[in-house]
């Protein structure tokens, strides 16, 4: 008689442990197959640039030249006469003029923003300034609009942060590249002494933007130190 109390006890056991072994491995289970959790790359700044008299202002400062040194960068970026340049996030031209030149009459110059007044007031500079090797591009957030195929670099100054979705965005890029064709990001380090562009809270770390270049299938070939206060990043797909 107690032997079988003993194994109607064992049996019990043994039920309840299965029952509560089985539940563990529900959880585990339900647990693995859940998607992990979708990784966003937003902007850090968001704000209008609807006000064209102040951004003209801002951007074309001359007291821009002494830090953001545009002739050294593109001297830098060794640009051929007859290239096919973008200028992706131009602003009011202040670095398509130099590319314009860079380029010369064979080459063309893609200068895109996503401001409206600001790409009327590109075409009205290039009209004006006898440029017809600039062309505007009214972009989308998500997409610079370039033709497929056709640019040899993509240069994107005081930009990236305004960016949603970064590791997307430069995918899309690599649509546009001719083979062997370069991305370039300027744009300013985290603790950089400097009263212009977005607080340090507001600026993307150089680590980041590599690391969010590379999961977007780019190599990092060069980085140039020419600039006091920016990171000067050269990626090319792999």
């Amino acid at each position: 008689m107690r032997t079988r109390r003993l194994l109607l006890l064992a049996a019990a056991v043994s039920v309840s442990w299965c029952a509560r072994n089985a539940s563990c491995g529900a959880s585990v289970l339900a647990a693995e197959a859940t998607p992990p959790e979708q990784v966003h790359h937003d902007a850090t700044v968001r704000h209008s640039f609807a006000d064209l008299p102040h951004w003209i202002a801002v951007f074309d400062d001359p007291a821009r030249d002494a830090w953001q040194k545009p002739a050294e960068v593109v001297r830098v970026l060794e640009i051929r006469r007859g290239m096919c340049v973008a200028d992706l996030g131009a602003g009011t031209g202040y670095f398509s003029r130099y590319l314009s030149a860079a380029v010369g009459e064979r080459g063309t110059v893609f200068a895109i923003d996503t401001e409206p007044n600001l790409v009327v007031y590109l075409r009205e500079r290039a009209e004006r300034e006898q440029r017809p090797n600039v062309v505007p591009i009214l972009a989308s957030a998500d997409n610079p609009r370039l033709p497929a195929g056709m640019v040899d670099l993509v240069l994107i100054v005081d930009t990236v942060h305004h960016i949603d979705d970064r590791v997307d965005y430069a995918r899309r890029l690599q649509r546009a590249l001719k083979p062997g064709g370069r991305v370039v990001v300027i744009d300013f380090k985290k603790d950089a002494d400097i009263s212009v562009g977005p607080p340090a809270e507001h600026r993307l770390a150089r680590t980041q933007v590599i690391e969010e270049f590379q999961s977007a299938g780019y190599k990092l070939i060069a980085a140039p130190e020419v600039l006091p206060y920016q990171y000067f990043l050269i990626f090319q797909p792999t």
